[in-house]
C-alpha cells in the first residue's frame, strides 16, 4: 500500500472515531440532561423505574454526564486524551451494566441501543489505542 493510500486510511478512520466520539459524546450527554434536568415526571415516561429510585436516577445521570464529556473533550483538546479512552472503557461498563439492568427488568427488547453504544465504544478503544491514537500537546 502506498504512503498516500496509508494516509487517506489513516485520515478516514480518525474521521469514523470521532463520528463515534461524538455520538457517544452526544448521547449520554442527552441522557444526563433527562435524568438530571427534565422534571422526574417526564423521565419517568421514558424510564419507569425513574419514580421508584431516584437516587439510582441521579447516580446515572451523573455518570453519563461524566462519559460524555470525558470522551470528547480531552481528545479535543488534546489535554490527556487518554482520558477519552478511560471514558470509553467507561462506557462499555456502562452499557453492559444498562444491557444487564434491563434485562433484569424483563425488559430485554430494550438493550439494541446498549450493544449500539457498547461496539461503538469498542471501536473508540482499539481506533484510539491501536490506530489513530492522538497525541497530547507538548
Amino acid at each position: 500500500m502506498t504512503t498516500i493510500a496509508k494516509s487517506k486510511k489513516s485520515k478516514v478512520l480518525n474521521v469514523l472515531l470521532w463520528i463515534a466520539q461524538g455520538l457517544i459524546a452526544l448521547t449520554l450527554i442527552w441522557a444526563a440532561y433527562a435524568k438530571l434536568v427534565q422534571p422526574i415526571e417526564e423521565t419517568a415516561k421514558m424510564l419507569p423505574w425513574a419514580l421508584d429510585n431516584p437516587g439510582l436516577l441521579t447516580f446515572t445521570g451523573i455518570i453519563d454526564l461524566l462519559g460524555g464529556i470525558g470522551i470528547i473533550l480531552p481528545a479535543a483538546l488534546k489535554m490527556q486524551p487518554k482520558l477519552s479512552v478511560f471514558a470509553a472503557y467507561g462506557t462499555i461498563a456502562l452499557m453492559i451494566a444498562a444491557s444487564i439492568f434491563h434485562i433484569s427488568r424483563g425488559e430485554a427488547s430494550l438493550i439494541g441501543m446498549n450493544i449500539f453504544f457498547l461496539i461503538l465504544a469498542v471501536f473508540v478503544v482499539w481506533g484510539r489505542t491501536k490506530k489513530a491514537p492522538i497525541l497530547p500537546k507538548h
